[in-house]
């Protein structure tokens, strides 16, 4: 069997903390940000926990992991 590939989109957009759990970028924070409080845009600096229901789906599509 070969070596399983890793998901080059989600090891682009997935970090991993000391501990293990899994970071993302928050969404929405690209583009149109003019019309955008800066009470959301500060919320939107911070990096995302992956939800508990997305876990398995990520150990799949990131092997290594």
């Amino acid at each position: 069997m070969p070596k399983m590939k890793t998901h080059r989109g989600a090891a682009k957009r997935i970090r991993f903390t000391g501990t293990g759990k899994a970071r993302r970028r928050q969404a929405f924070k690209s583009h149109l940000l003019g019309k955008k409080s800066m009470d959301r845009k500060r919320r939107l600096r911070q990096s995302a926990a992956i939800s508990s229901a997305d876990q398995g789906r990520l150990k799949r599509v990131l092997p290594y992991r």
